[in-house]
């Protein structure tokens, strides 16, 4: 396979590709007839293609997803540079990724869950969406691109991502309104800042209700 503007090369077995309806598809239509079994993906960003062959073979893809017993908890796990005795956490993997559909930083799990709902991978899907839930220390900026690439990127019968960074802002609204991006996001509008709208009207709807509760 060839990813990317720069054809970046990944090598995959069939059947391990097949485990995606798109690959499975592309293979029944284009391997029988073609004496190069090749699938070009001249869109799809080669970092996050190399996540989605590591899932496809692991399960999971780099940090993994691990459960913490003791506080009954998901959490990321740390990585440690082998150079060096310094432990360095989750930030040894890079947690965002550049995009230039928009113009900047964008977090990688998005990008992942975006591409994997192209191609059919559910469970992909849910756990990047459990990861990014994990993420801290994220700039506003970053998670506004972010949140423009999932509406962007998904379908709008695909309401869970969406849902994810409508909550975020709405937990921290306080810090997205003295963000200059925000200002200049809420400008373009679209049906992203109108969902936003909707889901802040809900939840002002919420508080008055408990506050009503006798």
């Amino acid at each position: 396979m060839t990813v990317g503007r720069d054809q970046r090369m990944f090598a995959a077995h069939e059947d391990v590709l097949c485990l995606s309806p798109f690959f499975a598809a592309a293979c029944k239509g284009q391997f029988l007839e073609a004496h190069a079994k090749r699938i070009d993906l001249p869109d799809e960003d080669p970092e996050v293609f190399s996540s989605v062959l590591e899932y496809l073979y692991k399960g999971d893809y780099t940090p993994r997803l691990l459960h913490n017993k003791r506080r009954n908890c998901w959490e990321l796990e740390d990585i440690q540079d082998p150079q060096t005795p310094q432990h360095y956490g989750r930030g040894a993997v890079e947690s965002t990724i550049y995009s230039p559909e928009v113009g900047g930083t964008v977090l990688k799990d998005t990008a992942i869950y975006c591409t994997a709902e192209k191609l059919g991978l559910d469970e992909l899907k849910r756990l990047a969406l459990r990861k990014q839930g994990l993420q801290s220390g994220i700039e506003v900026a970053t998670i506004l691109r972010s949140m423009r690439y999932a509406y962007d990127n998904t379908p709008d019968t695909d309401s869970k991502l969406r849902a994810h960074y409508l909550a975020l802002i709405i937990r921290s609204r306080k810090t997205f309104k003295r963000s200059g991006t925000m200002q200049m996001e809420m400008e373009i509008g679209g049906k992203m800042f109108f969902d936003l709208f909707v889901a802040m009207c809900n939840h002002m709807d919420d508080i008055v209700d408990i506050t009503q509760v006798p």
